[in-house]
Formats: structure tokens, sequence, C-alpha cells
């Protein structure tokens, strides 16, 4: 496999909050899709670790979701020993230092929040039907619920993701409107289509779902 830093990704409205660590893992060279779907996975899964390696971002737990493109939060509001993917859940939020939370994506939008203010961030898998059901609208609330956040303090960060021509659905835009309408005010999106640069990212739909899957990385310290 060819080095996998160039397939390391930061947004810049998330690196300027100092207690925030974050990495978006995009395409990884060298690794072959087109091999049976539990293969690739395990291979990838074997590249992110390397990779969380690399970032120094494999001290603490890897929480993740199992995405089933619905609208349930896990909150995580006690300390995890170990690995854990929570099933029927499609976000995750934590006011744990050292806790990382994971998606995978492949066309569809991770959404980083971070409240600097309170130290508590989210990560939200959110597609056509996660937007249609509102899922980052619903993280920002329960955010808002369980660790005090006000989301006129919150960044919001939108990773890159299918977007029209090449989708029929702008559900970027949509997820961007429902935060401001939620009282965001920071909301950044990356504007990157991922089926536009398949030398950068995986597309499920441009590669008809013989795919990889991008991971989106928060933890807060």
């Amino acid at each position: 496999m060819q080095s996998s830093s160039s397939a390391v990704e930061r947004f810049s409205a998330l690196t300027a909050i100092p207690e925030c660590r974050h990495a978006f893992i995009g395409r990884i060279p060298g690794i072959e899709v087109s091999y049976d779907k539990a293969e690739v996975l395990a291979r990838l899964d074997a590249a992110h670790c390397e990779i969380r390696t690399s970032l120094s971002m494999d001290r603490g737990p890897l929480l993740t979701a199992q995405q089933v493109h619905g609208d349930r939060i896990a909150v995580i509001d006690q300390p995890a020993t170990s690995d854990e993917c929570f099933s029927g859940c499609d976000g995750l939020i934590t006011n744990q230092p050292g806790a990382y939370l994971g998606i995978y994506v492949a066309d569809c939008c991770a959404v980083f929040i971070v409240d600097p203010i309170r130290g508590c961030i989210g990560l939200v898998h959110s597609g056509k039907k996660g937007t249609e059901f509102g899922i980052a609208r619903s993280a920002i609330a329960q955010m808002g619920k369980a660790f005090g956040s006000v989301p006129a303090d919150l960044v919001v960060q939108l990773s890159p993701c299918i977007r029209p021509p090449h989708y029929e659905i702008d559900f970027a835009t949509e997820i961007a409107r429902q935060c401001r309408e939620a009282g965001v005010t920071a909301v950044h999106d990356c504007n990157i289509c991922t089926a536009c640069d398949l030398n950068r990212y995986y597309s499920y739909r441009t590669e008809k779902g013989r795919t990889g899957r991008m991971l989106a990385l928060l933890a807060i310290a």
C-alpha cells in the first residue's frame, strides 16, 4: 500500500478549536475495492487503525454507530473503556474527553458538531433519509438536553459528500439550513462532492456499491 498520509484531511474551522481533535480519512491508495465487500471493509479497517496510530488518535476508545439511515442519537455521558458500536444509531454525542467518535461515509455527509464552551461534541451520519429526519438538528437538541449546549456556541462542519449534478438532492445545503434554523451560526461546509474526485474519495453511487468507506473522527481533549 502507498503512503496513506494524503488520505487524511482536516477542516480549518475545527483546527481552530484547541481542545478539538479530528480527521477525515478519504480514499486510501492501494486498497482495491472490487473485492468482496467484507474483504474490502476488513482491509480498510486495518488501514484506518494504522492511520489512527500515526495520528496518535488511537489512545482512547473508538465509538461508532451502526448507521441504519435513521435518526437515533447515542448519548455517551460515562467513561468508555473499550471500542463500541451503538446499534440502531446514526449519531453520537459525548462529553467524555479522549473518547473518539467515528462515522463511516461513502457519499453521505459526516456532520461534526463541537461545543468549545462546555467541552462536548457530536458526530452524525446524514444522507438522504437522515437529512429528511433532521438528524443533525436532533443531535444539536440532544446536546442541549444532555450537556447544556447552546446552539449559538456550537461549531458545525460538513464533510465531503455527494452533491448535484451527481445526485438529485442537495442534502448538504439542507443540513446546513437545518443547523442554522436550530440556532447555529457557525456552520461550515467544505463544498466538496465525493463523486467528483474518485482519486480522493469513495462514492457509493458512482462506483455502484463496489467501493470503500471514508472515516470521520472527532474527539475533545
